[in-house]
């Protein structure tokens, strides 16, 4: 008799959580991981696959993403986008508000295949004019900010809203600055929840922005082109952004559709100052470029020198452990039955950046396959 449901057999284990490097098979059972190994008979198996020459690593956790497919203008089908690039959760940030999230949890999150958690907006809609004919910043209408139902679906939504969503800059928010925080802030200290911060142009300034971020909240769009850039005087990261990592804030790619620039990620990784995690911020703008994928977007980073754990890491074992779900992000027995099966092209691969900059690379992550609660993701 079986004594597992799915067993990835000859694969190459990666797993940053438990330092693990190395061949491994790995089998799951009622939708959790049951046996993690150097060889684990096929016979144990009702269903095996053979993953030889493959990647074998956690789930990846999509942390910037907008998934509220029609009830948002911008949403993209979470279930499609995630079965292309390996993503077994996708945490969608603020494109649903107080006024909208029982629709996004009825009609997205509870029939998705995939696990969808969120970041409230305190904006009654969310993210409700971001089309490519319509681009309207939701931050930027106060009257729109409802900060006391925001902490009443947040109570009621426990189980799937994991911090709250504030979006600031001139395209955001107009020239309201940091008043729009000040409202996040409250719900966030009301509900002991992180905030996410969205950043664009000025005004506020990014330091502005990052002074007042508290441990354990998330600047994301951290590797944005100029201005409001993370880079300052003499080339060098500015003080304020060095000080925020050390007091507990947590940086984000955000990759999105104006969000990255190749030249600030090179300046800040030869600085040592690694993004906490690597999200693609995809949305109905940018699926089909210049972010395209959680894949691509982890891609671009291994192409610019970061190794491929700490790649991995980045949208593994550091993403649960700041939206604080030790279930995710590892392959330990017993955890979450999620799995990312990949592949690494080798050739010359053409990659583009925000501002329409271009990186020529050796290596591509590819999604090959995936586990998504103990079970072939197909």
């Amino acid at each position: 008799m079986a004594l597992y449901d799915l067993l990835l057999h000859g694969g190459r284990v990666i797993d940053p959580a438990q330092g693990i490097d190395a061949p491994m098979d790995i089998a799951f059972e009622g939708g959790r991981v049951a046996a993690l190994a150097k060889h684990i008979e096929t016979g144990t198996a009702t269903t095996v696959h053979d993953v030889s020459g493959k990647l074998i690593t956690p789930g990846l956790i999509d942390m910037h993403t907008h998934v509220y497919w029609g009830g948002t203008s911008l949403g993209i089908d979470a279930e499609e986008f995630c079965r292309k690039s390996a993503v077994t959760t996708a945490i969608d940030t603020g494109s649903a508000g107080p006024g909208n999230f029982a629709g996004f949890r009825r009609h997205v999150i509870e029939p998705s295949r995939v696990r969808i958690l969120a970041f409230l907006h305190v904006s009654h809609a969310g993210i409700f004019g971001f089309s490519n004919r319509i681009m309207v910043g939701e931050s930027e209408e106060l009257r729109l900010l409802d900060p006391v139902t925001a902490v009443e679906v947040i109570n009621a939504n426990q189980d799937l809203i994991v911090g709250v969503k504030i979006r600031l800059g001139r395209h955001a928010s107009g020239q309201l600055g940091m008043t729009p925080f000040e409202y996040a802030l409250q719900v966030a200290e009301a509900t002991d929840l992180p905030m996410m911060v969205h950043i664009d142009e000025p005004p506020p300034s990014y330091k502005e922005v990052v002074n007042r971020l508290r441990p354990g909240d998330i600047l994301t769009h951290c590797f944005r082109p100029f201005p409001n850039t993370p880079v300052g005087p003499g080339n060098r990261v500015l003080p304020e952004v060095i000080a925020a990592r050390e007091r507990g804030v947590y940086f984000d790619i955000g990759h999105g559709m104006g969000s990255f620039s190749f030249d600030v990620a090179r300046t800040m990784l030869e600085q040592g100052f690694a993004p906490d995690t690597i999200s693609s911020d995809i949305h109905e703008l940018c699926i089909n470029g210049p972010a395209f994928d959680q894949v691509t977007t982890l891609s671009k980073f291994l192409n610019l020198g970061m190794a491929l754990t700490d790649v991995i890491a980045a949208s593994t074992d550091n993403a649960a452990r700041i939206l604080g779900k030790k279930e995710l992000g590892n392959l330990r027995v017993g955890s979450a039955g999620d799995a990312a099966v990949l592949d690494i092209d080798q050739g010359q691969f053409d990659f583009i950046d925000s501002v329409k900059q271009r990186l020529q690379g050796a290596e591509r992550i590819v999604a090959a396959g995936a586990v998504v609660g103990g079970q072939w993701f197909v």
